[in-house]
């Protein structure tokens, strides 16, 4: 069961519609002046899932919204989702797994305490009760933003003690029906900064994560992508620009594989250079949607100078 928000009615979205510059996905519906950051969308173009929280950000919760024929329904907060800070939704390249992030207590520990991955299983029109990946990949870290190769590799954020920086992005290979023990990627992805919300490609072919505190971030925390040589070793990792960067955090990339988009959320703010005349035009400027609460923008994959 799915618990409505409220005051919400269905909006059309058109996913197949590729921008050859980035705009805000979907704004006054899913980017709103709440803060909202992480999407997945589902293989077959049914289902958005996404991260919106709260003005103190002290609350996240996952939310759908789901395609019956060609009408868009309400956005609706996960059954699971509501109690604790669950955030940063990942599908499995089938559709039929959903990984995220969550504070939720584990059967360790019988209080909330750091984040952890977790997974939930698509059942009829639903999700199961999420279940925590095991210790393998659990540890008393926190562990942020998975996602998933086409051959089951998971990648993620933490800090270990085998790491490079101050976060790194880690891959523990599904082999055998199994994860194995995390490694954090080489110097061409990692550094002593901060790597953080790296997707991967079902093909395993190209990583976009970001990262604060590089000689060339444009300021706030940028977005990279790095790409595999014939070795099959990742390549120095490239920042996007500004095309895609701007002066505020810019994170959490996502590619619609199926419709050929680029997502990703950014803090970027309307920029007001006069000075405001009265309270009204202050309340405006706090409920503008570019209020630096965080949105969700999207441009049309091939437009994008990479690779």
């Amino acid at each position: 069961m799915l618990f409505q928000c409220q005051l919400d009615k269905s909006f059309e979205i058109d996913l197949a519609y590729t921008p050859d510059t980035v705009e805000i996905f979907a704004d006054d519906f899913i980017s709103t002046n709440l803060y909202e950051r992480d999407i997945a969308i589902s293989p077959k173009g049914d289902e958005i899932i996404f991260t919106l929280s709260d003005y103190t950000r002290s609350k996240h919760c996952l939310v759908s919204i789901r395609k019956t024929g060609s009408v868009w329904g309400r956005k609706e907060i996960l059954g699971f989702s509501g109690q604790y800070s669950d955030m940063e939704p990942c599908l499995s390249p089938n559709g039929n797994e959903l990984f995220f992030a969550s504070d939720r207590p584990t059967e360790v520990k019988s209080e909330k305490d750091d984040y952890n991955i977790w997974v939930s299983a698509r059942i009829n029109d639903g999700w199961s009760e999420p279940k925590p990946l095991p210790s393998t990949i659990n540890s008393e870290k926190d562990e942020f933003f998975p996602s998933i190769a086409g051959n089951g590799n998971l990648y993620f954020t933490s800090v270990r003690e085998n790491g490079i920086g101050s976060e790194d992005i880690l891959i523990s290979r599904f082999l055998d029906g199994e994860y194995t023990n995390p490694e954090p990627l080489d110097s061409n992805i990692n550094t002593p900064a901060y790597e953080f919300n790296a997707y991967i490609t079902p093909e395993e072919d190209l990583l976009i994560f970001g990262s604060y505190g590089r000689k060339d971030d444009m300021g706030g925390g940028d977005l990279y992508f790095s790409s595999k040589d014939k070795y099959g070793n990742w390549k120095a990792a490239v920042n996007m620009g500004p095309q895609i960067n701007s002066d505020k955090l810019d994170f959490c990339p996502f590619i619609d594989i199926s419709r050929g988009n680029f997502y990703f959320t950014s803090e970027r703010i309307l920029s007001m250079d006069k000075k405001i005349e009265n309270v009204s035009e202050l309340e405006g400027l706090a409920n503008h949607i570019l209020n630096g609460m965080g949105n969700i923008y999207r441009i049309h994959f091939h437009s994008i100078r990479i690779r």
